[in-house]
């Protein structure tokens, strides 16, 4: 199904649409639930630690999940993995809607987490596929945008749903939503022929790998409440450390048939795109998060009004991410994904000016700042990872950048949230969190610049130069 040639075909186009839309799904879903913690915390008579899992516990499934559903859909079909991958969204989606109690809502979350772990990979598989080789920087500026503008509805329509007809109706949306991205993706996205099944299964490479990635994540999470000294948390690091160690040596033994192959754990161009966006992504959850709780319990907005506080950073993301593909052309994935890191750790340090006098229109130029790097680094690293891999290896490279975005974003989450319970005032906790993000985010500039994406194309920079002068001329 990969497309050739210069031009893009109405297959090709109608393809693009159908994942613009799939995508949708899987982005709305991780923001619309953010400004709405509070209804669920009174809904259940519950407090801010459990509600919240329901967007960390499905962030938690996504991240230990997302690589096996990569690899997944590289070897037995994109559609095929993606069309299954829906069918468990959509359906436990319904579930958590009806759930009469916190605990099967978060189980209905978890299982979602699933679904949207076989959908993404196989998503930004169908979509590289389906451009050829010089347009690769459109297909990733194609699926962060439509992720953006999930991202950007999302808190907008959370809030709008929580206010009106209830935080429910968040999970029921995503059935017509899913519905219609299985049916698009059926009819214009053509079947793609499994590359890699006569491999086989690498089931202890996932085992491992899910139980070492459980095992941090809970660690970061549960470190915060029970403390970093407590020995379970001890337990689950010395876990988590011993089962990563060990998924080297499992998949050096299980050869062609290794979850993450062995081209692909070699690949330095590749680890270096992942390490960066593993710095870079605690910016954006731990943004996502605690600028809603700011503007609702300092600044006394609404669920609605919270959500429609993050338009600034949430459509600019969108915005540059449909742009993006055009500026990764132009001037590569070096100067590309280099220009967006350095934004990103830009506009958290404009955000960490936040005190209690702080007014809403003081956060407005931070987040339009963060929402451009934002949406220039995640359209660009994805990009230069994927296209450092071998074609057949597209849905598991973008798993993998996914999973350091889920990865890093748990980890600043839980780095944020023990910053912010232990300062004397939610708007002092976010302050200092913003600090320690910012300086996480210029360690990931420091990667861009020295590793990512090879070096400068001073023939493409000369020519977009040249572009540029005469379209002023």
């Amino acid at each position: 199904m990969t497309a050739t040639g210069e031009s893009l075909s109405k297959s090709a186009i109608l393809g693009m649409i159908a994942m613009g839309v799939a995508v949708l799904v899987v982005a709305n879903d991780f923001t619309a639930l953010s400004v709405a913690l509070p209804a669920i915390e009174k809904a259940f008579d519950t407090d801010v630690t459990t509600a919240q899992w329901v967007i960390n516990g499905y962030a938690m499934v996504f991240g230990v999940c997302i690589v096996t559903g990569g690899r997944l859909a590289d070897m037995f079909g994109r559609r095929r993995i993606f069309f299954i991958g829906s069918a468990i969204f959509a359906i436990f989606s319904v579930i958590g809607g009806f759930a009469p109690d916190v605990w099967l809502l978060l189980a209905s979350r978890f299982t979602m987490g699933i679904g949207g772990a076989m959908m993404w990979p196989a998503i930004l598989g169908m979509t590289y596929g389906l451009l050829p080789a010089n347009k690769a920087g459109l297909a990733g500026g194609v699926v962060l945008g439509a992720a953006g503008f999930g991202n950007a509805v999302g808190p907008l329509l959370g809030g709008t749903l929580t206010d009106t007809v209830g935080w429910r109706w968040i999970f029921f949306i995503n059935l017509p939503v899913a519905a219609a991205a299985t049916l698009i993706t059926l009819l214009v996205v053509p079947r793609d022929a499994p590359t890699k099944a006569h491999e086989g299964i690498d089931y202890r490479g996932m085992a491992v790998l899910s139980l070492g990635l459980l095992a941090l994540l809970l660690a970061l999470d549960w470190g915060t409440d029970l403390g970093w000294t407590d020995p379970l948390i001890i337990a689950f690091f010395a876990v988590a450390a011993v089962a990563l160690v060990a998924f080297a040596f499992v998949e050096r033994a299980a050869g062609a048939s290794a979850l993450v192959p062995d081209d692909v754990m070699r690949n330095r161009a590749f680890a270096a795109a992942s390490l960066a966006t593993l710095l870079m992504s605690a910016i954006f959850f731990a943004a996502l998060l605690y600028l809603p709780q700011f503007m609702f319990k300092v600044l006394n907005f609404s669920a609605i009004e919270s959500g429609a506080g993050l338009l600034p950073m949430m459509g600019t993301f969108a915005v540059t991410s449909f742009v993006a593909g055009r500026f990764y052309e132009r001037l590569g994935p070096k100067l590309s994904v280099t220009l967006g890191a350095v934004l990103l750790a830009t506009g958290m340090f404009l955000l960490s000016a936040i005190d209690p006098t702080t007014v809403y229109d003081q956060l407005i130029f931070g987040m339009v700042v963060l929402g451009i790097g934002v949406g220039l680094f995640y359209s660009s690293v994805t990009t230069a990872a994927i296209t450092a891999l071998d074609p057949s290896r597209a849905s598991l490279a973008g798993a993998i950048v996914y999973m350091c975005q889920i990865a890093g974003g748990s980890i600043g989450l839980g780095l944020n949230t023990a910053i912010v319970v232990s300062a004397s005032s939610l708007a002092e906790g976010i302050h200092t969190a913003f600090l320690v993000d910012g300086a996480l985010a210029v360690c990931g500039v420091v990667v861009a610049v020295l590793f990512v994406g090879g070096t400068i194309d001073k023939d493409r920079l000369r020519a977009a130069w040249q572009h540029h002068h005469r379209a002023h001329a």
